[in-house]
């Protein structure tokens, strides 16, 4: 539906903006899509993660910390859904735990 290519271009639009404040906007916005319906996420997750898996490698900590933390939350909501990221995913997350920030360590 319209409303719903509206939404999708509006969350890849954020996620992909030059702004580290508007990135975390973005973050924000998938994960409350995820709580509020995570059938719209579901069936758009390549769409949607191809962006997302940009913050998740971010060069800005803020940014990266927080899709990290995101995708901690979205992950147990998602689960079956995010089968065709998996390999990316996995190697985002792997490349984190390399960081020496403490915050991303964590997330």
């Amino acid at each position: 539906t319209v409303e719903v290519t509206e939404k999708l271009m509006e969350l890849c639009k954020l996620l992909s903006a030059k702004e580290f404040q508007t990135q975390i906007e973005g973050v924000v916005l998938l994960l409350d899509h995820c709580r509020s319906s995570p059938q719209l996420v579901s069936s758009n997750i390549v769409q949607i993660f191809d962006v997302f898996l940009l913050r998740l490698q971010d060069c800005n900590r803020k940014v990266k910390q927080r899709a990290l933390e995101a995708l901690t939350l979205m992950t147990p909501i998602l689960r079956d859904a995010l089968h065709p990221m998996l390999s990316s995913l996995v190697l985002a997350i792997t490349n984190s735990l390399n960081s020496k920030h403490s915050g991303i360590y964590a997330a």
